[in-house]
């Protein structure tokens, strides 16, 4: 469920600094990203970020930052927090601090390991502007993949695992996993390269 034009941060008409509608393929990777199979068949990585986007909006005030990385840096931590709810429900257990300090520990990593793969390096504000603007595109650009390539481009190149151990989890060879990934990549350059406005 999308978010009503009223309530929808990325409406027209909405507060300047507010978009954060557009990070939702961002965030939504990153969730995946901290479930291995078993989990995303029993959590629900799209209803978590959009409680995320929601609680962003809900919360607006609290936000004090201006730029894109500071906007992805909140939405994550918001993000962290609502990953620990629904694992804490999902086990049954009481809060964990430490739970929580390691899934948003994760999140950072992946979003860096992103920013890496990316070569997102300090630059000009304009420099950084474009790269959190690739970054986005790429999250996007994932979500059309179909979904063995999403997950062996995923496992492989923003989780850092091994090609062999790629192919143990979807149940392929590692000559198949191969194909995926080079058939997946092939097809992120192309849909990010198609909308790419420069």
């Amino acid at each position: 469920m999308r978010l009503p034009p009223e309530e929808n941060p990325s409406a027209p008409g909405a507060g300047a600094g507010t978009d954060f509608e557009r990070f939702r393929p961002y965030l939504l990777m990153l969730a995946r990203l901290q479930f291995d199979e078993a989990l995303q068949a029993k959590l629900d990585a799209s209803d978590i970020v959009q409680q995320t986007l929601l609680e962003a909006h809900q919360s607006l005030a609290n936000f004090r930052g201006t730029s894109d990385p500071e906007k992805k840096t909140w939405l994550r931590r918001i993000l962290g927090h609502n990953l620990a709810d629904e694992l804490r429900k999902f086990r049954r257990s009481k809060r964990n601090v430490h739970l929580e300090a390691s899934l948003q520990a994760a999140l950072d990593e992946s979003s860096a390991r992103l920013e890496r793969w990316l070569a997102i390096e300090d630059g000009s504000p304009s420099d950084c502007a474009i790269a959190n603007e690739q970054l986005v595109a790429l999250a996007a650009a994932l979500m059309k993949l179909p979904e063995d390539q999403r997950r062996a481009v995923e496992l492989h190149h923003l989780q850092g695992v091994p090609s062999a151990v790629v192919a143990e989890r979807l149940g392929r060879t590692e000559i198949a996993v191969a194909g995926l990934l080079r058939r997946g990549l092939k097809r992120l350059h192309e849909l990010i390269s198609r909308d790419d406005p420069r």
